[in-house]
């Protein structure tokens, strides 16, 4: 079984993230267990440098750059790796009040870090899962997405 960065972290947020062990003094610790479930050394540390990654957003925030009324008109790359459903889910939350413009950024960007050839929607789950999970004061989003992630039902905003 072939496994990728993606399945690493999904690993870790399943496992580990009520824990708070996932960044800290317990990193080493932490990454022989990963070793030990079966993870190769490279994809684990991928892993941890995409989640230092996401650690830094906050000190780089992007607020006052991207215009509310913007629309995002996405590069052949971005296109081509998301498709026309991934896209389109973007969309939803952004315009839903689920994922603010500069998150959807962060989301792509972190989305197109996975080297992965094309991410489906259930890995954009993810991704975004992870990225407003890093986010301030996003706990109403992240429980609604948090559900859509695990339970796989109807999408129904409140």
């Amino acid at each position: 079984m072939k496994e990728n960065v993606l399945d690493v972290l999904m690993y870790l947020f399943e496992h580990y993230i009520d824990e708070d062990q996932i960044a800290g003094p317990n990193r080493a610790d932490l990454e022989s267990r990963l070793v030990e479930a079966g993870f190769g050394d490279s994809e684990v540390s991928k892993a941890f440098d995409w989640l230092e990654s996401l650690a830094t957003l906050e000190a780089k925030p992007l607020s006052g750059k991207i215009q509310q009324q913007s629309q995002r008109i996405y590069s052949e790359e971005e296109s081509a790796r998301l498709g026309a459903e991934g896209i389109g889910f973007l969309l939803f939350l952004e315009q839903n009040g689920v994922l603010a413009s500069e998150a959807r950024e962060q989301v792509l960007e972190h989305a197109l870090a996975l080297d992965l050839d094309q991410v489906d929607l259930d890995q954009l789950k993810w991704v975004v899962l992870m990225v407003l999970f890093n986010q301030k004061d996003q706990a109403a989003n992240l429980a609604w997405l948090e559900d859509l992630v695990y339970d796989e039902g109807p999408v129904q905003l409140h």
